[in-house]
């Protein structure tokens, strides 16, 4: 059986149905006739969009094998050659999405976003992993974990948010279409909703599943490009952007070891190529010997090659489990960052550890290099 995802733009909120492991995909009631726009997404035609701003997708995923294996490669043990390996691709954010980590990045994300949109100079935004671009919340991978539930969840609804992350909020609830909190906008939806006409978007993603959700979303508008590549080669050929004025998010999903040393070589790479360019870098804080020295090796590598200096904000709000695993918060390092970013997070860092931590001990800690 093959993994089948969903991407619908609808007008009116479509219903589930567990039938199939599609939203929207179902017989109607009062006809029996199936919904055109689904139809023409499980077809794999471009969906049609009901709205031409911030466009927000209902994803689903039903249960089965790994996209890119072939029934050859299941037969042989192994993918077939020209497919990609499954342990390269194991990572999918749907059961993660919405989660304290998402928060962090995304708040961060947003803020440095709504900061280039001061000077009327358009900006490119690199995405090395764009992911699906958005996620339901409303399907069996979300509530499998219920991660958002302790992220996202707890600040919906809120009216006592503080400047800064209300911004945000009101971002995710327009990418909602309502009251009701059903999806989840991943860093293409939020660049998308801030992105000006004069403003472009490159997003790169190598897992095969999750680029054709995204190519449907995003891969007709105006000023974006989506790429099924790797987002760490594409660096040398996204920067320096022509208007010298650019955003690069590096957000792997750290699932093998060597993606800690990419992570790091990508940082160098985009500063020696554009010394002056935002870089934000995503990081899990784990109790793992290459997590916990990345952080340092990134303020190395930024030290006198990033001319406005680095900033480190790290959220830590979860216990280990009883085998000492599991996320315990994260960390976004940016290596030139707004003049503002500093002063924003020292407000923000300590009111989410407080209301998005899970134990008494949840903590933020927010780091500046002398030039920053």
């Amino acid at each position: 059986m093959q993994t089948l995802h969903v991407v619908m733009f609808v007008a009116q909120p479509a219903t589930a149905c567990r039938r199939d492991g599609h939203f929207g995909c179902h017989w109607r009631r009062n006809g029996g006739l199936r919904t055109g726009i689904v139809r023409a997404a499980c077809r794999g035609r471009r969906p049609l969009r009901a709205h031409r701003r911030l466009p927000a997708p209902v994803l689903a995923a039903a249960p089965g094998a790994f996209p890119g294996e072939t029934a050859a490669a299941r037969r042989a043990g192994g993918p077939a050659r020209g497919t990609i390996a499954p342990a390269m691709l194991a990572y999918r954010h749907v059961f993660h999405a919405g989660n304290h980590a998402d928060v962090l990045k995304h708040l961060v994300l947003h803020r440095v976003l709504q900061h280039a949109n001061q000077k009327d100079k358009g900006w490119r935004y690199v995405d090395t992993h764009a992911g699906a671009g958005g996620y339901s919340l409303e399907g069996d991978p979300a509530h499998k974990r219920g991660e958002f539930e302790q992220g996202i969840g707890r600040l919906w609804g809120r009216g006592d948010l503080p400047p800064g992350l209300a911004d945000y909020m009101a971002l995710v609830r327009d990418f909602n279409g309502g009251s009701r909190l059903k999806q989840y906008p991943g860093s293409p939806a939020i660049a998308h909703a801030l992105a000006r006409p004069q403003d472009e978007l490159h997003l790169h993603e190598l897992h095969p599943t999750d680029h054709r959700i995204l190519a449907s979303y995003l891969g007709g508008e105006r000023h974006v490009t989506v790429t099924m590549d790797d987002g760490f080669a594409a660096i040398k050929r996204e920067l320096p952007p022509p208007t010298r004025r650019g955003v690069l998010l590096i957000d792997p999903p750290y699932e093998i070891k060597t993606d800690y040393a990419r992570t790091l070589a990508a940082l160098r790479e985009a500063l020696a190529r554009f010394a002056d360019g935002t870089v934000i870098v995503w990081l899990p804080q784990l109790q793992l010997l290459e997590a916990a020295q990345l952080p340092q090796r990134l303020k190395a590598a930024a030290d006198g090659a990033a001319k406005k200096g680095w900033l480190h904000a790290r959220l830590s709000v979860a216990r280990p489990d009883a085998r000492g695993y599991g996320l315990l918060g994260s960390s976004v390092f940016v290596a030139n960052p707004p003049h503002t970013l500093h002063a924003e997070l020292k407000t923000l860092l300590p009111w989410l550890a407080r209301e998005l931590g899970q134990h008494a001990g949840a903590a933020s800690l927010l780091e500046k290099s002398a030039a920053g």
